[in-house]
């Protein structure tokens, strides 16, 4: 079972208590009435799905309930930072590096 990190917490806690809540860090039109139907699917439906570091929400549904941000290779289902909702996003390069030492 994985731990998860809650940044409101400050303690891990088990997966069960977290749901995932998609992607993080997602450009949201200003009006939504007016871009296309194209430019609309894009937004609603596309999402990424990269190899490796991967910038996620999360909740911690069955503590504090809120959401936060986090940090996982999706490769080794490793989380490697949590933090709050609002903060600004890590530096990629770096966390790729630390992500891969966690491996080894």
């Amino acid at each position: 079972m994985l731990l998860i990190h809650c940044p409101y917490c400050d303690e891990e806690r088990p997966e069960l208590e977290f749901r995932h809540a998609g992607e993080a860090h997602i450009d949201r039109p200003t009006d939504i009435k007016s871009i296309s139907d194209d430019e609309f699917m894009q937004f609603f439906f596309l999402r990424e799905n990269p190899k490796g570091v991967a910038y996620e929400r999360w909740r911690h549904i069955h503590g504090c309930g809120r959401f936060f941000n986090a940090v996982r290779d999706t490769v080794s289902d490793k989380f490697v930072v949590t933090y709050e909702a609002g903060k600004p996003r890590p530096d990629g390069a770096a966390l790729q590096t630390k992500s891969k030492e966690a491996v080894k």
